[in-house]
């Protein structure tokens, strides 16, 4: 039987545009920071793009192939010293020509058992991802030790279908692994608690925080929040770690208290009177 006292560690860094070696660097230190400082933790969490930050045109020169990858080699490394499943936040995966917004899932032994790529690619208000990333096909589940964790990167969580099936798929958690930007904070907040609420799960909110090569900022307002809404840690704009230990029981004896999903229609068919 998978334990039900899970303990989570979120980590929100700032990238340096376009170099990869030295985020490498960087994200390999403020992992052995924040493992040292909160202990024995079963999940960590990255930010979307840690490797390149997000600047479209830094893309192309930034990629890696999975299986050669020194940004995933780091993240298997830090796995297996500190016995810890780490959810990669993203990177650039070349797959042939094409390249994809990929999150790796590195399990406690250092084996690559998940990887999910970006459904939904943002290209709006003077960004352009989806002129070099090839949009991934299906959402995806990793689950680890019992736990089912619904993957979701940035853009992702402005679609509730989404984690919607993540739920009826039996997720525990939810976590969202964005680069989003200050100008649109409202947006963050409650788009993120709203996935929570509506789906009665926790969820794992990172983003990466520090200034973008256009001079817009990124947020840098990380939290994980439970699945009534409230918030259980958070972070400001500055580089650091999250944490909360949280209780699946609980989750479940609210659900089962709350039968929302069981409301759901098989259809809402709209009729225009």
């Amino acid at each position: 039987m998978a334990k039900t006292k899970i303990k989570l560690l979120a980590v929100q860094m700032e990238s340096a545009i376009g170099n990869l070696d030295l985020n490498i660097a960087s994200v390999r230190n403020l992992l052995r920071a924040n493992l040292e400082k909160f202990g024995n933790v079963d999940f960590v969490f990255l930010p979307e793009l840690w490797t390149v930050g997000w600047d479209c045109p830094s893309l192309i020169k930034c990629s890696e192939t999975l299986e050669e990858a020194e940004s995933v080699r780091m993240l298997k490394s830090i796995a297996k010293e500190y016995g810890v499943n780490i959810f990669g936040g993203s990177f650039v995966n070349k797959v042939g020509d094409k390249l994809y917004n990929t999150c790796p899932v590195i399990d406690r032994n250092g084996n690559v058992i998940a990887t999910y790529d970006k459904n939904h690619l943002y290209s709006y208000n003077g960004d352009s991802e989806n002129s070099y990333i090839t949009a991934g096909s299906n959402p995806v589940i990793a689950e680890i030790e019992g736990i089912k964790i619904g993957i979701s990167i940035c853009y992702d969580i402005r679609f509730p279908e989404i984690y919607r099936q993540y739920r009826k798929a039996g997720a525990d958690i939810l976590v969202n692994m964005a680069a989003w930007p200050k100008s649109r904070k409202v947006h963050w907040d409650t788009l993120t608690a709203a996935r929570a609420i509506e789906n009665q799960s926790y969820m794992v909110a990172l983003t990466q925080t520090g200034l973008l090569a256009n001079g817009s900022e990124n947020l840098g307002h990380s939290m994980i929040i439970d699945y009534d809404g409230k918030i259980l840690d958070e972070i400001n704009e500055n580089e650091g770690g999250i944490y909360a230990e949280i209780d699946l029981e609980k989750m479940y004896d609210f659900r089962a208290k709350c039968t929302v999903l069981k409301d759901i229609k098989d259809s809402y068919e709209v009729i225009i009177k």
